[in-house]
């Protein structure tokens, strides 16, 4: 029975070299409109969470009701979190569309 000869030896001497990978995505209508969209959606969110946020976290400053106020102040330390969400959002939508 004659040996197999292994391709992989024949092949690593005479391959060619592989191409570099593409840096850029292609400019086609397609992608810019997904791009744009991409934007949009992300400054939407930022800005619905910077209101969210600032509602949660100065509320408990303008309620006089002793119950709600104590739900409301716990509640604060999420709205500023909430707050610092959606400036991240804003913040990633000004760099992605200053690119």
């Amino acid at each position: 029975m004659a040996q197999l000869k292994n391709p992989k030896n024949q092949t690593a001497k005479n391959a060619m070299p592989l191409p570099t990978a593409p840096t850029r995505r292609p400019s086609n209508p397609g992608n810019r409109q997904a791009d744009r969209k991409a934007n949009t959606s992300l400054l939407v969110k930022g800005t619905l969470c910077v209101l969210v946020g600032l509602g949660l976290g100065v509320s408990p400053r303008f309620i006089t009701s002793p119950g709600l106020h104590d739900v409301l102040t716990l509640a604060a330390l999420l709205g500023w979190g909430v707050l610092a969400l959606g400036c991240a959002l804003i913040g990633w939508y000004v760099w992605r569309c200053a690119k």
